[in-house]
């Protein structure tokens, strides 16, 4: 019975994973991504996001083996020539790739294409960071849209561009989202 209680005990506060997740998880450690120029990507995130980078990694090759294929699911003579860790503020890391690989596809996929994604970074004053990346030159693309229904009532959001064509996106709920009033878990929130 006592073991029966603490179980249940680790379980409601998150310390044991239940049978239906994956043992020991924590939390998402980080985020990685290909980029065509490192070095570019790297300035981009920290001179114009204001993140901090962290130390490099590489070069990483598989020689003639197939560990790059067996390992990172990648063609056995790509092979990585520099990679950087970067922190934004309060969430996951970024682990940014610089790959060479032949029949590299250098076209970043859209958000409609399988494996398509982009990064959201949380801002408490959406009109000064649009306006900040506009003077910056980056592509913003449209004009905030604020959620006025739905579970994302609350939150406003806009997309831009990093230089080579990476989606990203800026989003904004200082006083919440309206999912908040019909679910008593939360989602994870960068305002805490």
């Amino acid at each position: 019975m006592k073991k029966t209680l603490t179980a249940l005990f680790l379980i409601a506060s998150g310390s044991m994973a239940t049978a239906d997740g994956l043992p020991g998880m924590k939390g998402m450690d980080h985020i990685g991504f290909t980029v065509p120029d490192l070095e570019e990507a790297v300035t981009f995130f920290t001179g114009t996001l204001g993140c901090k980078a962290f130390y490099p990694l590489g070069p990483f090759s598989g020689g003639d083996s197939t560990w790059m294929q067996d390992h990172l699911n990648v063609d056995p003579k790509a092979t990585i020539p520099a990679m950087r860790l970067v922190r934004c503020a309060n969430g996951a890391n970024l682990e940014i790739f610089q790959y060479t690989a032949p029949n590299q596809d250098s076209e970043p996929p859209r958000n409609s294409d399988i494996g398509g994604h982009h990064l959201a970074f949380y801002t408490t004053d959406m009109d000064g960071a649009v306006a900040y990346l506009r003077d910056k030159g980056i592509k913003v693309l449209g004009a905030p849209t604020k959620m006025t229904d739905g579970p994302s009532a609350g939150e406003t959001w806009v997309y831009f561009l990093a230089p080579w064509g990476m989606q990203l996106e800026l989003v904004s709920y200082p006083d919440g989202k309206a999912y908040e009033a019909d679910f008593d878990a939360r989602l994870w929130d960068p305002r805490s």
